[in-house]
């Protein structure tokens, strides 16, 4: 237990340090556009392409696994509509926004930071995956529902180029494309820039983890639904549980990969969640506390799952 802590001490530790900072310190939201612009834009893309591209090639070209864990994404993601559908007596845009709470983890700022301090380098090339993956097919469930719902009232052709532009100018998404071909062509950055990018890499997963934790706290606490307790289950339980079975019924996957699709699963829901409910002026308030409760319950249920991983029990020890 005490290596357990040791893993995730440094992990929230960040986290609670940037929501101190952003409690006791007045820090607008507008404050924080240069930290998360370095964030999404150029760190985290530099760790995506300098890792991808010194895989071996034969490691980037398994669909399968993208395919079993973007699919266990999508299963949790019905399954939480569903419960908004029932909370709501069927408003489709709220079960929406209560359908990504469900089931889009906090991948971005909390899984290359917790995969690779559990894991070590091993998991950067299945956290990119995961990572690119859900945010794509995110990208392409949020738009859709909402035009299903009404709220959004561009024809439906603007909004499928609207996916289509989002998916391909994404940061992460471009970072591993070029990462990915960089491994096929056996492209070497020359030595002042691949210095560069080792820097950038090192300060990706502590400024992420900071920021996760000001931006939570910037986020006021609205009304605490009834469906939150539910959300919550499918999210930080269901979902690595999913994942974890699917994987694992499948097989033949590396089980650094298997731990990796579990962490990256059992994060809390993503502060994006917030964003896209702002977005569409729906469930805002709730969000943020789906968010904010999210984040808070996880520090206990992540540490589980990171237990579960070292001792064993969901893939051999690693």
């Amino acid at each position: 237990m005490q290596d357990v802590i040791s893993l995730a001490f440094p992990f929230f530790g960040l986290i609670f340090l940037g929501f101190a900072a952003g409690k006791f310190k007045d820090i607008p939201p507008s404050g924080m556009a240069w930290m998360n612009f370095f964030i999404i834009y150029v760190a985290l893309p530099a760790l995506f392409f300098r890792l991808l591209s010194e895989t071996p090639v034969e490691q980037l070209t398994d669909l399968s696994y993208v395919t079993a864990t973007t699919f266990a994404t999508y299963t949790v993601f019905a399954i939480a509509f569903c419960i908004g559908v029932l909370a709501t007596r069927g408003n489709i845009a709220e079960s929406t926004i209560m359908a990504i709470g469900g089931s889009y983890s906090n991948i971005g700022y909390m899984g290359p930071g917790l995969t690779m301090a559990v894991l070590g380098p091993a998991a950067t090339v299945p956290t990119a995956f995961v990572l690119c993956f859900d945010n794509t097919l995110m990208f392409i469930l949020a738009p859709l529902m909402m035009a299903m719902s009404g709220t959004d009232k561009e024809p439906i052709t603007r909004t499928l180029w609207k996916v289509v532009v989002r998916v391909f100018t994404h940061p992460f998404i471009l970072a591993t494309i070029a990462g990915v071909g960089a491994a096929f062509i056996g492209f070497k950055p020359p030595q002042g820039l691949d210095t560069m990018l080792k820097f950038l890499s090192g300060a990706a997963a502590p400024c992420a983890l900071f920021a996760m934790g000001v931006t939570v706290a910037q986020r006021p606490i609205g009304r605490i639904p009834l469906e939150l307790p539910a959300l919550l289950a499918v999210k930080l339980v269901l979902h690595p549980v999913l994942v974890f079975l699917l994987l694992n019924w499948i097989g033949g996957f590396d089980p650094v990969w298997i731990a990796t699709a579990v962490l990256m699963a059992c994060l809390p829901p993503a502060t994006n969640v917030f964003v896209i409910a702002q977005q569409y002026q729906v469930y805002m308030n709730r969000a943020s506390s789906l968010v904010m409760i999210g984040t808070m319950v996880s520090v206990i249920t992540v540490t589980g799952f990171i237990y579960a991983i070292t001792n064993g029990w969901l893939t051999p020890a690693v």
